[in-house]
């Protein structure tokens, strides 16, 4: 019986041949471009892109507005002016990462914290319970999202459109658009008040606010990539239908995301009350535009299922590195919503280039 899986003879010829046909084979693999390259690596680190820009952006305009700009003070601030927006670009992160869209969380932001204020300024209920009171309202806005996406069927686009608007009158409603002042909670209800208090290090001035919302990110971040909850999120936003071929539970893991990002804006309003100092019904009126910015510059798809959470932080401190440099440099608000709105265009334009990636 002979030997099949050697030559009888010429052993030597048969190992050349060999490899010249690894060679032919080999030749068909076409090496990458320096851009290609590059490309494949931002596709695999997609927050790799709002990292950068936060970097080059802080030192251009520390060279632009010199020492005011990389002053102890003046850093902390912009984390404070961007803690409120971070949190909702949080929440926004939630939805967008199952490709879809919430424009009501600025609106359950207000709304919560009115709810909060009423009921301790005016019924007398303990801050505490009344803050309660508010996160289950939080959590129940969202649950309604979640329920009109998935039972219903609406986009979610036109949902929370019809949702913002409800939301809005309600808080319009509740408040009879009058504000809650400042001495008010400081006479019944102080600890709503918060997270305006400040650790100062010398001259940085950190707020609890932005120490909040730090946490919010770090354990959304966990829940998201080191849970099976989290891997769910991803699959239902990568592909909703391959996820429930896979046995997700799509509707049930929908529900939780609307759910938690409702949540998160209510946590957004008892941090708001301590960073305005008061509960205006109109505040944060731009809010909903200013989160989807923060997670378009952040780096997540609006398409769904790619990118991180951590990247919607950067991306709020990128617009506030912008504000804060371009107003230190004496550049006429106009054009800093001028260079917000070209940043949100190049950002979008680099997802999409980053989503074209070739294996």
């Amino acid at each position: 019986m002979t030997d099949t899986g050697s030559p009888p003879d010429g052993g030597q010829d048969y190992e050349e041949s060999l490899a010249k046909s690894d060679r032919s084979v080999a030749s068909f693999a076409r090496s990458h471009t320096p851009i290609e390259t590059l490309q494949h690596v931002l596709h695999g680190n997609p927050t790799l892109v709002p990292v950068i820009v936060l970097i080059v952006s802080v030192g251009i305009f520390g060279l632009i507005a010199g020492e005011r700009f990389f002053s102890a003070f003046n850093l902390t601030l912009i984390i404070q002016q961007v803690s409120i927006i971070g949190m909702l670009a949080a929440a926004q992160s939630l939805v967008i990462l199952t490709a879809g869209i919430d424009l009501s969380v600025a609106a359950i932001m207000v709304l919560m914290s009115v709810i909060a204020g009423k009921l301790s300024i005016e019924m007398g209920v303990p801050a505490p319970l009344a803050l309660l009171v508010a996160f289950a309202g939080g959590t129940a806005a969202g649950l309604l999202n979640g329920f009109l996406v998935t039972k219903a069927k609406l986009p979610p686009f036109i949902t929370t459109l019809g949702t913002w608007s409800i939301f809005y009158a309600l808080n319009l409603w509740l408040s009879g658009a009058q504000s809650i002042r400042s001495s008010d909670l400081d006479e019944q209800a102080p600890f709503l008040k918060f997270f305006g208090n400040v650790i100062e290090i010398g001259g940085a001035r950190i707020t609890f606010g932005s120490i909040l919302m730090v946490l919010v990110f770090v354990a959304l971040w966990y829940a998201l990539n080191k849970t099976a909850w989290g891997r769910h999120v991803y699959a239902v936003g990568d592909d909703k239908e391959a996820a429930e071929l896979a046995g997700i539970r799509t509707d049930r893991t929908l529900l939780s995301v609307y759910g938690l990002a409702g949540l998160v804006c209510a946590i957004a309003a008892w941090a708001s009350i301590g960073r305005v100092g008061s509960i205006s019904p109109q505040a944060f009126y731009e809010g909903n535009l200013q989160s989807i910015t923060a997670v378009v510059i952040g780096g997540i798809s609006l398409f769904g299922g790619r990118g991180s959470i951590l990247g919607a932080l950067f991306g709020a401190l990128i617009v506030g590195v912008f504000q804060s440099g371009l107003r230190l440099a004496g550049v006429d608000v106009l054009w800093q919503v001028f260079a917000i709105g070209w940043l949100i265009i190049i950002a979008v334009a680099i997802d999409q280039w980053i989503r074209k990636v070739s294996a």
